[in-house]
């Protein structure tokens, strides 16, 4: 179900950053989900035939679903996956459900990390494992799915019901594997009115808590008994965990990191935590990636104005001197204010960046790329670094973004419609 609408902001020049008219219709593709009212992509990622899976939000006439789709390498629907190439479901009956995330593990099969809802104001963090056809793996958890649910309520979050798509919000979910094969996943409890916690669960192979996880299969995050909000999950290289997010309202950004066996690693910044604002303005991490030299750039948002953010930081988590004075970088794009949402990194050591500008009709897709120092890519998109995309009749967001085996870049997220849809593009890389 491609789109036909035009571009009105990406360039024409077959450059970096241009989209490639060659993948679906023009460059731009629906995902298709049988029976959907509305869907929105959260996540891609690419499995070693080169195959992008996609994890979505669905609303059907019944609820919210989590929705699981595979494209092939030109963006078609891959029939021989699912159902005409999607699956949605619950991961419990009964349960409206949400998909975050998606990895592909070692061995092929597929994992899908989302919310279920387990009423209109209340969250867990889910988990279902599938295999390359779309069927559920029946080892896992219960017949292949699994609902975190800890002790005292503790996985319990809130539901966002009012921020429009779009904006950072209550609901948050991530997940990363181990070198072992155990299962990491966020999620963030709500106490009352401002007073929240972030959490982050380990689970084993088979999907059952791993109590020899800090001696209890999760830690809570706080930082100084502030409000503390998680958002970004990934395990290094060295099997040490880092965790991003926000604390406080106004929010500043949050970074730390914890060892393998789930202690806080108090070599990291300042006891294992590290706070920032962007030039005193507030600040949300939103997703964190390693380098290849061992480096952090933080990626996200400054807040009023919200602006798009990247902060760089040595692995001890000191700020980059040599990288905008050490400080975090804010870039604007548009009228209406941007944010990004997503990085990937490349092979080279670039790191590919994917966001929205802000505000109704205003709502564009983003994609950027960041040299290995920290700055923009001259090289990308019309000489500044970025490009700006059109792809439907009003509102655009990208959520997600993933490099292909050549080098071309896929992004995932929404648009507009009459219905939201979900929305990949290919641009050249």
């Amino acid at each position: 179900m491609p789109i036909q609408s035009a571009i009105a902001y990406s360039p024409t020049r077959k450059t970096a950053g241009a989209l490639d008219t060659t993948f679906a219709a023009q460059g731009k593709t629906q995902v298709y989900f049988a029976d959907s009212l509305y869907s929105m992509t959260n996540d891609i990622a690419i499995d070693a035939q080169g195959r992008l899976l996609v994890a979505a939000k669905i609303t059907t006439a019944e609820g919210s679903r989590f929705g699981l789709a595979r494209l092939l390498e030109d963006g078609s629907a891959d029939l021989a996956f699912g159902k005409q190439g999607s699956v949605i479901g619950q991961f419990e009956s009964g349960f409206e459900a949400m998909g975050a995330k998606v990895l592909v593990m070692p061995d092929g099969n597929i994992l899908l990390a989302g919310l279920q809802y387990e009423n209109a104001h209340r969250t867990l963090p889910a988990l279902a494992l599938f295999d390359q056809e779309g069927h559920l793996v029946q080892r896992f958890g219960d017949n292949g799915r699994r609902v975190v649910r800890l002790p005292g309520g503790l996985s319990l979050g809130i539901r966002d019901l009012w921020l429009p798509p779009g904006v950072p919000g209550a609901e948050a979910c991530d997940v990363d594997i181990q070198q072992d094969g155990r299962i990491l996943i966020l999620a963030n409890h709500h106490y009352e009115l401002a007073d929240h916690v972030g959490l982050l669960i380990r689970l084993d192979v088979e999907g059952s808590l791993d109590c020899s996880f800090n001696d209890r299969g999760f830690v809570v995050v706080r930082h100084l008994l502030t409000n503390t909000w998680l958002s970004s999950l990934t395990v290094q290289r060295d099997g040490r965990i880092l965790v991003g997010g926000s604390i406080n309202f106004p929010e500043e950004g949050l970074l730390a990191r914890y060892l393998a066996d789930g202690r806080l690693d108090d070599s990291f910044a300042v006891d294992g935590f590290m706070t920032f604002k962007a030039q005193g303005l507030g600040a949300q991490v939103r997703q964190v990636v390693q380098q290849l030299n061992g480096d952090i750039l933080c990626v996200g948002s400054s807040h009023e104005p919200m602006h798009c953010l990247t902060y760089k930081m040595h692995s001890n988590g000191r700020p980059d001197k040599h990288c905008n004075g050490g400080k975090p970088q804010r870039l604007s794009i548009g009228h209406s204010g941007c944010q990004w949402n997503a990085a990937h990194l490349q092979p080279d050591g670039r790191v590919l960046m994917a966001g929205a500008t802000i505000g109704g009709v205003e709502a564009d897709f983003i994609v950027g790329r960041y040299l290995a120092d920290g700055h923009l890519d001259c090289r990308f998109g019309t000489g500044c670094g970025f490009t700006r995309s059109r792809l439907g009749p009003s509102l655009d967001t990208a959520t997600c973004v993933a490099a292909q085996t050549d080098g071309n870049i896929v992004v995932g997220g929404y648009s507009l419609q009459g219905n939201y849809k979900a929305i990949v593009a290919r641009y050249l890389g």
